[in-house]
């Protein structure tokens, strides 16, 4: 069944066209786990936990400032990984490393069974080096580059980990406070697929922190392929060299066959979704390029929807290719490049699995009406091999994300950490 029919008949409603797929109506939660929640709610060092949650405001703003004010911009994320390191150790943890990729990783050992939860947030944001991260504040509004995505999630797993510190929490599963890299652009999900890789230590759970609204639980993957398409030639002069076959010619044609066949696949199921973000080459207006370059964006939930709209960007690659030298009137061949540079996996997981009714659960305790979506988020790879995953809020407000004007308002901000805390603990288990 496609994936438009799978989620209508699991959620009781069709699909919408927005970048998240979600129910309109409420999914079903279990008793099952509604009551684990509550016997969780009920239990004193776990309502201390909670409660704390509100006195870490002030500390949690500071964190918030200090940290998005430290470039993190793809494949460089090593200043603010060190920073959230040494906060990790000050908030409690003893065993904290920096691996071999990046990722932060701090230990809190469990007292009983060998299940080990992950509870991650990445590093990175989109902007590039150079970049003003400077925080300003108008009122209640924080406004920089990167403090909601994904900054703010850092800070709420600094809230749940400073929270159980606080209220001498112990649980039978190792929980890990990873703040891992590349989630963004071209970084690929490389930090956690270094996680999930052969040979990794195992990793049961993951749950990460990564979106804005209280209410959205990402329970499946919006999968993506990105590419470089690289047409070359020998290049010359407009003038002198007219008759060659032109590689920005060659890319125009494919850019008009590619956007002209295109809806064959995305005006149809799934949604499904293209986007030539960048082109260049060439060196002067009067020079044929001997390069020219596109990077190529394409999304879908559904894996084979992902797979055809693939096949038709690469037709149109190769079709653009023969009829540019076909049409040259002198010179050598163009030749193409085709070289992915980013796979995210699509992938769905389960709502009736526990970490996601535990998930849903801890939400409607809360007072939030659960909304189960699919994104792009790092918990694509998990859910892909097997691995129960779910993406939660940071809690606040925010807009603007990926742009110079993004903004992280503290508004219920509390209910990001409360609702990691409740999630997590109810995977990991309270000590006896």
């Amino acid at each position: 069944m496609l994936l438009a029919g799978a989620l209508a008949a699991v959620l009781g409603g069709p699909l919408g066209t927005a970048a998240v797929y979600a129910s309109d109506k409420a999914p079903k939660i279990s008793q099952e786990y509604r009551s684990e929640i509550e016997a969780l709610q009920a239990d004193p060092k776990v309502q201390a936990a909670m409660e704390h949650v509100y006195s870490l405001e002030a500390q949690s703003l500071e964190d918030l400032v200090e940290l998005t004010e430290i470039p993190a911009p793809p494949f460089n994320e090593t200043a603010r990984a060190e920073r959230f390191a040494e906060m990790l150790r000050e908030a409690g943890l003893e065993d904290v490393r920096i691996d071999e990729i990046g990722n932060v990783i701090g230990r809190r050992p469990g007292t009983g069974n060998d299940k080990r939860v992950a509870y991650a947030a990445h590093l990175d944001t989109v902007f590039p080096e150079g970049t003003d991260v400077t925080v300003k504040v108008e009122g209640d509004k924080y406004m920089a580059p990167g403090i909601g995505d994904n900054t703010r999630g850092l800070v709420t797993l600094l809230e749940v980990l400073r929270a159980m510190e606080h209220a001498e929490v112990e649980t039978d599963a190792e929980i890990l406070f990873i703040g891992n890299v590349g989630e963004e652009g071209l970084g690929d999900l490389r930090g956690v697929k270094h996680l999930f890789r052969d040979g990794a230590e195992k990793i049961d759970t993951f749950i990460a922190v990564d979106g804005g609204n209280s209410d959205r639980i990402v329970y499946g993957g919006v999968g993506s392929h990105r590419y470089r398409v690289t047409f070359h030639g020998p290049g010359g002069h407009s003038w002198g060299a007219f008759g060659l076959a032109n590689p920005h010619h060659a890319l125009g044609r494919a850019i008009a066959l590619f956007d002209e066949r295109a809806p064959e696949v995305t005006s149809v199921g799934d949604k499904t979704s293209y986007n030539v973000g960048r082109i260049s080459g060439g060196t002067s207006v009067n020079s044929i390029p001997f390069e020219s370059w596109m990077e190529i964006d394409m999304r879908s939930g559904n894996q084979d929807k992902l797979d055809d709209i693939d096949a038709v960007m690469q037709a149109a690659v190769m079709e653009a290719l023969e009829e540019e030298n076909a049409g040259r009137l002198d010179g050598p061949a163009l030749t193409v490049d085709i070289k992915r540079v980013g796979t995210r996996p699509a992938a769905m997981g389960d709502p009736d699995s526990p970490l996601v009714q535990r998930t849903m659960a801890a939400t409607a305790a809360l007072g939030v009406t659960p909304s189960l979506q699919i994104s792009s988020t790092d918990s694509n790879l998990p859910i892909s091999i097997g691995v129960p995953a779910v993406t939660i809020s940071r809690g606040g407000t925010s807009e603007g994300a990926h742009s110079l004007d993004e903004w992280w308002r503290n508004v219920d901000a509390h209910l990001g950490a409360q609702l990691g805390l409740l999630t997590v603990l109810s995977e990991a288990g309270l000590a006896e």
